[in-house]
This record gives structure tokens, C-alpha cells and sequence, in this order.
């Protein structure tokens, strides 16, 4: 296994331990608290890391399977959205590890072939499962950070995505 392999799948062992314990600090007030127009709430962070995992897992599963598979762009299902505050994120952080830890094993598991191995994607110019494994931790570095700015920054300092 070469280093930039050991790296990212190291940094996405992390993620659900980072995770946690920020979750550790952050009261239940601040948790759903919207910081304006445009905003998700923390929670909605964690919900979405959460939700998107099992189709990270199995975009990466594929990559096992399929010489050169073709997928199409994630979208959040609409519906979905009125069972945004329904699950304590106890919950979805346990989910959210329970997910990594598949992807990490199956991930650990891929030869050099499998990582290799490219794909078409309609939003990005090249794709590929090391390019996929880069991005879930990338993902996840994005949201944390995000959260953290929620958390801690003075309105005035928000930035705007």
C-alpha cells in the first residue's frame, strides 16, 4: 500500500471519532440553531453526512464489481427534508460510523487494480475510486469545517457558500 493510501483511508478512520467530539461540545439549542437564510443548521450537517454514506458505500462497492461504472449526480430526495429533525444525532453519528467502517473495510481490501480503476461521472471531468476516496474524506473535512464556523463564528465572519 502506497502512503497516499495509508493517508486517506487513516483520515477516513478519523472522520466518525472527529465527529463525536464535536458533537461532545455543542448543546442541543446549538445544534438546531439556523444562522440565516441559506444555512443549514449543525444538524443538518451531521443528517447529511449520515444519509449520504450508504451511497458513498456503494459507488465504492461498484468500483469491486464494474470495470468502468457510470453513475449519475447524488441528490438529497426532496421528501426526505420533512424528516430532517427525527432522529436524534446520537443516532446519526452511531449510523454514520456504522457506514465508515464498511466503506473502510472494503476499502482496505481493494487491490491496486480496484484503485485504479476509472469511472464516468457527468459532474466531474475524471473520476476514479482513489479520486471517490479522496473525495468522501475531502466531504467530510468540508462539512466539519463548515460546522465549526457555525459553531464558533461571529455572523459578521460567516461566509457564504
Amino acid at each position: 500500500r502506497d502512503d497516499i493510501q495509508r493517508a486517506l483511508i487513516d483520515g477516513l478512520k478519523q472522520g466518525p471519532t472527529i465527529l463525536e467530539d464535536f458533537l461532545s461540545g455543542v448543546s442541543e439549542a446549538q445544534l438546531h440553531r439556523r444562522r440565516g437564510t441559506g444555512f443549514w443548521s449543525l444538524y443538518e450537517h451531521v443528517q447529511h453526512l449520515a444519509r449520504t454514506q450508504p451511497m458513498l458505500y456503494e459507488r465504492l462497492e461498484r468500483f469491486t464489481r464494474e470495470e468502468s461504472p457510470e453513475f449519475v449526480p447524488y441528490f438529497p430526495d426532496p421528501e426526505e427534508e420533512g424528516e430532517r429533525k427525527t432522529k436524534p444525532a446520537a443516532e446519526l453519528l452511531s449510523a454514520y460510523r456504522r457506514f465508515r467502517n464498511k466503506q473502510v473495510a472494503l476499502i482496505e481490501g481493494a487491490d491496486r487494480s480496484i484503485w485504479e480503476r476509472r469511472a464516468t461521472h457527468p459532474e466531474y471531468e475524471r473520476y476514479g475510486f482513489k479520486i471517490l476516496v479522496r473525495h468522501i474524506l475531502l466531504h467530510d473535512s468540508f462539512h466539519l469545517y463548515r460546522m465549526e464556523e457555525l459553531w464558533l463564528a461571529w455572523d459578521r465572519y460567516l461566509t457564504e457558500l
